[in-house]
């Protein structure tokens, strides 16, 4: 007994790591009745996962039309190309999980995955050179393949994107527009330095690691052993507390901060858009961060989670709207608040994110004075200048009441004296 425990922490020591292998979504997210459809691909499939099913057929011409395109402008042969991903195929393997890919021979994996590697980096090439049109791709068949390029059971290894760019004449070229592809579909995220696909660091199992990694910001957590309850965003604002938008797109860059003390509080939260591609994304990701072999922080779904506690109806997204939190780009504001309503179910988050930010909403709500006070503030002095207003009436006032009293009720002074005896004179006279 204790040699299988002995066994069971030595496997578990070589399965988990920074970088998961490629996989079918966990169970637990694949069951559920309402993302079943987000992780399934809509028009193309890309690795072994999905390949061969009658319903992308028509797609595999489309992945041969593009792969032509990148052998002929490589300036290589397909026989030279495929030779170069045959010797790297069990390197290449081992970034599968083993059930995976035990249905195809080495020659067979080799030729799906230099077929789809091709196929990737020329349609990141012309969606970053905005050159579909030079070979008759309709606009929605860019749409959605581009989605499909980020669900988790339609990955490759990013190794073989490495590889085969670096077999290319057009090396530097495709390398550049990979480099702006990640960074104009990181409107959730802003990359930092270590996620750099070119840095070499580490090698990834598969290009959705670059749009994760993302959320792997350095972080300032304070340990805290209490709990913290936070509200959504109405209840946030009847206690004086306003969202605003933050500076940076990082996932992380949420804070609470208050410019004095009698001033309301202003959460602060990273920009989003929303649009029909914002379920597929979050969700994947979410299976990325919940696979089995990788060890990380479940960054996103914190962020998911923490964002569903600020939507509850409508009304909630109609305030993040107001503050450029969200851009709408789905369609009503009912829609939107279901969405992160269904994304946030059952979620798991990291209790130690944003903890910090909780405890500072928590001390504010503590001290309801404090929140009166700050929301006759924010609604009467928001400006500046309704502030100078205000002084400046409250300086009249002063002024009038001064004056009024020296009136009424000052005492004679030596030309009141001689007014006196001056009309006292006229009188007489």
């Amino acid at each position: 007994m204790v040699k299988m425990f002995k066994e069971e922490e030595i496997n578990e020591v070589r399965t988990i790591s920074k970088t998961p292998k490629i996989q079918k979504v966990i169970f637990l997210l694949r069951d559920h009745k309402h993302f079943f459809k987000y992780y399934e691909p809509r028009v193309v499939s890309l690795g072994p996962i999905h390949h061969g099913k009658e319903k992308y057929r028509l797609a595999e011409t489309f992945k041969l039309k593009l792969a032509k395109v990148f052998v002929e402008r490589s300036g290589k042969r397909i026989e030279g190309l495929c030779k170069e991903v045959e010797e790297k195929i069990q390197e290449l393997r081992e970034c599968f999980e083993e059930e995976v890919t035990k249905n195809y021979n080495d020659v067979d994996l080799a030729w799906l995955l230099l077929v789809d590697g091709c196929a990737i980096l020329q349609y990141i090439d012309l969606a970053i050179k905005d050159k579909f049109k030079e070979l008759d791709i309709k606009h929605d068949s860019v749409a959605f393949c581009q989605q499909d390029l980020f669900l988790l059971e339609n990955q490759v290894p990013y190794e073989l994107l490495r590889l085969l760019m670096s077999l290319s004449d057009e090396r530097d070229d495709l390398r550049k527009s990979v480099d702006k592809f990640i960074e104009r579909n990181h409107h959730m995220v802003l990359m930092d330095k270590s996620s750099d696909p070119q840095s070499g660091k580490q090698p990834e199992n598969h290009h959705m690691r670059t749009h994760s990694s993302a959320a792997d910001t350095p972080r300032n957590r304070k340990k805290n052993s209490d709990w913290q309850s936070y509200r959504n965003v109405q209840e946030l604002k009847a206690a004086g507390i306003h969202v605003k938008r933050s500076e940076a797109n990082s996932l992380r860059n949420i804070s609470f901060s208050r410019k004095f003390k009698f001033y309301p509080g202003y959460l602060g939260l990273p920009p989003r858009i929303v649009d029909d591609s914002t379920a597929p994304k979050f969700l994947n990701l979410i299976a990325y961060e919940m696979c089995l072999d990788f060890r990380n922080d479940f960054g996103i779904t914190s962020y998911v989670s923490f964002l569903d506690s600020l939507i509850d109806e409508a009304s909630d997204v109609k305030e993040l709207r107001k503050a450029h939190v969200l851009l709408n780009l789905l369609g009503s504001d009912e829609e939107v608040a279901q969405l992160f309503n269904e994304i946030g179910t059952d979620l798991v988050p990291d209790l130690d994110e944003y903890k910090q930010v909780r405890t500072q909403i928590q001390k504010y709500y503590d001290k309801t004075w404090v929140t009166w006070v700050a929301e006759f503030f924010h609604n009467h002095f928001s400006s500046p200048w309704t502030l100078l207003a205000f002084l400046g009436a409250l300086l009249a006032l002063f002024l009038s009441a001064t004056q009024t009293w020296y009136t009424v009720d000052s005492p004679p002074g030596p030309c009141d004296k001689f007014c006196e005896k001056f009309n006292q004179n006229l009188r007489k006279g």
